[in-house]
């Protein structure tokens, strides 16, 4: 039981602009921002994000097994898969149940299952309309640069270091100084995160030679190493340590 549009979704009927308008469960005025609800834990849309770049709707439906599923949005760049989709359900306490699905696995990839906010579905579905997708989603509230575009990341203010999240877990120090080969990284301050049980989180702070280095390294964000891309955020030596007495501990 994939909720109650499975079928509809698995076999691709129905036009984007229906599903637009028909996965609008609390009448909110496209475009307008009008609602009576709050932007997290009203309109029950989550954001999905390191997907496998073959996934397809049928997928997430299985994903979320028992959950009722109004309607999905596999997120596409330039004709190619971006590993994000937007999956909209029947109520609020569905979206409670969907979030402690948080990295679990679709196949061999771990998926994050994050809030978003209403309007960056509908953003992404306008922008699927026209045929690519530029939507500026908003940040969810457990990580205030989680999100953020490559552009408003150039707005940050560099220190040394950067973070990088989004790693596979078998992801070392060597394969990461490899993904910045090209760049000068300091060798020796190549963190990756650990919980205090030995597993890895999937994060790691890089520190490189300058601030200017950091910045130029961000050419790298959203590139992948093994099957994941891997996204790169400015951040501090004080960060970085941190991390590093957590995963001591």
């Amino acid at each position: 039981m994939y909720g109650s549009r499975g079928a509809m979704f698995g076999s691709g009927v129905g036009s984007k602009r229906q599903r637009m308008m028909q996965s609008n469960p609390y009448n909110l005025a496209v475009g307008t921002g009008a609602a009576s609800f709050p932007p997290y834990g009203g309109f029950p849309v989550v954001r999905l994000r390191g997907l496998p770049f073959n996934c397809a709707d049928v997928d997430i439906f299985k994903f979320f097994t028992g959950l009722d599923i109004v309607d999905v949005l596999l997120v596409s760049k330039n004709g190619k898969s971006s590993g994000e989709a937007f999956v909209v359900f029947a109520g609020p306490m569905q979206v409670e149940i969907a979030l402690q699905r948080d990295r679990q696995n679709m196949g061999r990839r771990y998926v994050e299952v994050f809030r978003c906010y209403k309007q960056d579905y509908y953003n992404a579905v306008a922008a699927e309309e026209e045929g690519a997708y530029e939507v500026h989603v908003s940040p969810p509230p457990a990580g205030p640069s989680r999100a953020k575009s490559f552009s408003e990341k150039e707005k940050l203010e560099y220190t040394e270091v950067l973070k990088m999240r989004g790693l596979p877990y078998s992801a070392n120090k060597h394969q990461i100084i490899e993904f910045f080969s090209g760049y000068k990284v300091v060798e020796g301050r190549v963190h990756v995160v650990c919980r205090p049980d030995g597993k890895a989180t999937g994060e790691a702070f890089v520190e490189f030679e300058t601030a200017a280095e950091a910045r130029r390294a961000m050419a790298k964000d959203k590139m992948s190493i093994g099957p994941r891309y891997v996204e790169l955020f400015p951040t501090t030596r004080e960060e970085a340590r941190r991390a590093e007495s957590r995963s001591r501990q």
